[in-house]
């Protein structure tokens, strides 16, 4: 038993390398989220703050494991051109998408002010 959560966590781990590896778009949420990261030291984000960023950037990541994880099943099943095939992509692209317009927003309301307060001192 042990053994199989070992390996469960080792295919995880081979999943986010494939992530950035494979997906020009998750290395571009990889450098906001090192911009978020030291944006929020440099403003001393509260815990409430942090929690909700990092709930964010958890989000953002996900969906963007599952939009890659729906193309690969996708293209397997269906190699070639099929509409179905493409709304399925498309929607998956739209969860990324939607995600990270969610996350943006958040990351406005959390930043905007601090910024504001910065810019006038």
């Amino acid at each position: 038993m042990l053994k199989e959560r070992f390996n469960s966590f080792r295919y995880a781990f081979k999943g986010i390398a494939d992530l950035f590896k494979s997906q020009p778009n998750a290395r571009i949420h990889l450098l906001f989220t090192i911009g978020v990261i030291i944006a929020g030291f440099f403003f001393q984000v509260n815990l409430n703050e942090w929690c909700l960023l990092i709930l964010c950037m958890a989000l953002v990541f996900s969906m963007e494991a599952a939009n890659t994880a729906l193309e690969y099943l996708t293209d397997l099943v269906s190699p070639d051109y099929h509409p179905l095939a493409g709304k399925a992509k498309d929607a998956a692209a739209a969860a990324v998408l939607l995600s990270a317009l969610g996350a943006a927003i958040v990351g406005i309301a959390i930043f905007l002010p601090k910024v504001v307060v910065w810019c006038g001192s």
